[in-house]
């Protein structure tokens, strides 16, 4: 049968399907603090960084793409919430499952999962967010172990599968992975503390503390073991509890015979320490046994990760998985058109309907002024497009669902499209009336670009800073003294001409200045601001001699007003926008996936 079997210089274990003539291996379970890391060695999803010794199947060496081979249930439930439980699992069969296989031969698979996990009642319920009611924790639990049987792998890792569920539901979820096993399927889990019904459906037991074997062997004779130095279970003990009392120093079994408690493993007193060396070397002994005769290749630790399905396919399905998701959270999708439509009023209602004269100009200035600081820190929620799904990501990568390029092509295009571009237009649409400007159609079309465009390069901005962080809150730091430095430099708050020599080059780093450059071009070209004007009959006085013209009021500015002084800008912010993009997409390929 099959052979599974982490060899180390110092400790091993064995985990194995026997022949028939012995009990065949169903569940084994690693119960102690740090456990997770000794699962994430043996499914490949460990860092090799730092790591001695080989995992051996079937006494060959772990393929490179075994994580994508294995299933692997990670503590946390990491499934789409805004989608059902159908969709999620139609999306794990289509690019987890080979093309060879037609797309009904994989909608059936599909709903026979559904029907094996008990999920036929909610199939197409949504999974649930903070802001969507969906499906009880065993049911969302199911759907993560359904999300990895998709593929039908012969070995199926969860860590602590039963967190956050209640004992009831814990005990279904651990029937149902029984079940699983008694069909040939090895499980290999994490879990701590469980209770008694769920402790006797284990096959084999192995307990950790601070890295070091306690005790490895069937999960019914573990009671005999510790019996058999010196500690004994009391009556109606949970044995589960008993094992981490014990091998934590702390029982109630171990002041009964008085062990000194010195540490953690120094309180399982003497002889349980030399039980534990001669479980170490009787492991190594049977390790050796079965390598015997073998070859031994030594094979560089790789993180190779395969994909069954081609670019194209994968950016379909992931496309559409974030557009639906976007569309299904009111969050994202109704709220940001809200307060964009309401800013467009506010603004518009303050500064309506400006005037051709020195009025107009201050009034326009800072109508230009808010629509490009607006934009940019309206963009700064960008910086939640990649730490909000940073441990779903992790998942689906590392499981060959998907490549970084799709993932990052789709999360980006879906973003534009749907929470920068349509707003800023219809921002455009309502606030340009309002506000009065000028009244031609070449205008408004290269206004409304000019909006759109400071959004791309501030939503670049965002995504580029916030691509390797994991809270939102350091992110949002980082982008606000970036956006405050950068508004200083938009030129209205100083004048960019009068800036030190030695200071001046940091205007060529702000967004808004060169929106706000193109904006005024696009407005201030063409109007005149002194008509009518007569000093001695109405004492109105015009700033200056040079300010009756918007082309001469530029120029004061330090604004060329000709067409590529316009057009530059645009391409200064393309150019930012695709460095900006360069760099958020490094740092989403390069960021530590592994644990």
């Amino acid at each position: 049968g099959k052979k599974v079997m982490l060899r180390t210089w110092e400790r091993g274990v064995i985990f194995r399907e026997k022949n028939s003539e012995f009990q065949r291996l169903k569940l084994v379970v690693y119960d102690i603090r740090l456990s997770f890391r000794f699962l994430d060695v043996l499914a490949a999803r460990k860092d090799p960084a730092g790591l001695s010794g080989e995992v051996l199947i079937d006494g060959a060496p772990q393929p490179p793409n075994f994580k994508c081979l294995s299933g692997y249930v990670v503590q946390d439930d990491v499934v789409m919430g805004t989608l059902t439980v159908r969709e999620n699992l139609t999306f794990s069969a289509a690019l987890r499952l080979p093309t060879a296989i037609s797309q009904e031969e994989k909608k059936q698979k599909v709903e026979k999962l559904i029907q094996e996990l008990g999920l036929g009642r909610v199939a197409d319920s949504k999974v649930g967010t903070q802001l969507i009611r969906g499906i009880s924790g065993g049911e969302r639990k199911r759907t993560n172990i359904g999300m990895e049987l998709i593929i039908d792998p012969s070995v199926l890792f969860l860590d602590e599968p039963t967190t956050g569920l209640d004992a009831s539901t814990a005990n279904s979820v651990l029937l149902l992975l029984k079940k699983m096993g008694n069909n040939g399927r090895t499980i290999i889990l994490s879990i701590h503390q469980p209770r008694y019904s769920i402790y006797r459906l284990f096959d084999s037991l192995t307990l950790l503390v601070n890295g070091k074997q306690v005790y490895h062997g069937p999960a019914q004779t573990a009671l005999d073991y510790f019996s058999d130095i010196g500690y004994t279970c009391e009556p109606h003990n949970n044995p589960a509890d008993f094992f981490l009392d014990v091998i934590n120093g702390d029982s109630t079994a171990v002041a009964l015979n008085s062990i000194d408690k010195e540490g953690v493993l120094n309180g399982l007193g003497s002889d349980i320490y030399c039980i534990f060396f001669h479980l170490v070397f009787s492991t190594k002994a049977e390790l050796e046994k079965i390598v015997q005769g073998k070859p031994r290749i030594t094979i560089r630790r790789s993180r190779t990760i395969t994909y069954n399905t081609g670019f194209l396919t994968q950016f379909r399905w992931v496309l559409k998985r974030t557009f639906r998701n976007l569309m299904l959270n009111p969050q994202t999708s109704f709220a940001q058109i809200a307060v964009t439509l309401f800013l467009a009023l506010v603004v518009g209602a303050i500064f309506f309907d400006v005037k051709d004269d020195q009025s107009g100009i201050q009034n326009r200035m800072g109508a230009l002024f808010f629509i490009t600081v607006n934009q940019c820190f309206s963009s700064l929620s960008a910086a939640e497009l990649f730490i909000s799904e940073r441990k779903l990501f992790i998942h689906e990568y590392i499981s060959g669902y998907y490549r970084v390029s799709v993932y990052f092509l789709s999360k980006i295009l879906s973003d534009i499209i749907t929470l920068r571009t349509i707003p800023a237009m219809l921002f455009t649409c309502v606030a340009y009336f309002m506000i009065g400007f000028k009244a031609t159609a070449e205008a408004f079309f290269i206004f409304m670009f000019s909006v759109i465009m400071v959004a791309y390069t501030a939503t670049a901005m965002a995504l580029a800073i916030s691509a390797d962080q994991t809270v939102v809150a350091i992110a949002n730091i980082f982008m606000t003294i970036a956006c405050v430095f950068m508004m200083i430099f938009a030129g209205l708050l100083v004048n960019l001409p009068s800036i030190v020599s030695w200071l001046a080059w940091l205007k060529y780093f702000s967004i808004p200045r060169y929106a706000l450059s193109a904006l005024q071009i696009n407005e201030f070209t063409g109007l005149y601001f002194c008509r009518g004007f007569n000093s001695s009959s109405d004492g109105v006085m015009c700033w200056s001699v040079s300010s009756c013209t918007g082309e001469e009021f530029l120029e004061v500015q330090g604004v060329d007003p000709s067409t590529w002084g316009l057009w530059q800008n645009h391409l200064a912010l393309g150019v930012m926008t695709i460095c900006f993009l360069i760099i958020a997409y490094l740092k989403l390929r390069f960021i530590r996936k592994f644990t």
